[in-house]
């Protein structure tokens, strides 16, 4: 069974970093991971990926302050936000990619993060 587990979300505060992991399980290591978040009243927003061989991309507007990056040996992804303010309050999900043909096919069940001023 394919399972994505997201971890680390709480309360952050404002100009400090979040860290939040994304453990996959029931599937090979040669799939693509990206990262989203919800923000409370608002759409989900793509904010970066890595791939399977290990080449990362991040959303423009993130780039900056953003870093994806994996463990292979424990099936573990990480997304590194800094300098947040309170607008990176928001549900943070992780999904596997499946191709062009199905997009994103399995999601976590997300993790709020909340950034207090």
């Amino acid at each position: 069974e394919v399972q994505l587990v997201e971890s680390g979300g709480g309360l952050v505060q404002a100009g400090g970093s979040l860290r939040l992991s994304c453990t996959a399980s029931g599937f090979t290591d040669d799939y693509s991971i990206g990262w989203f978040r919800q923000p409370p009243g608002k759409g989900l927003e793509w904010m970066g990926a890595i791939a399977y061989s290990g080449s990362t991309y991040y959303s423009p507007s993130l780039k900056s302050r953003t870093s994806i990056s994996r463990d292979t040996s424990k099936n573990q992804f990480t997304l590194q936000l800094s300098s947040v303010t309170p607008e990176d309050t928001a549900v943070y999900y992780c999904a596997r990619w499946a191709g062009w043909d199905a997009g994103y096919d399995y999601w976590g069940q997300g993790t709020q993060v909340t950034v207090s001023s």
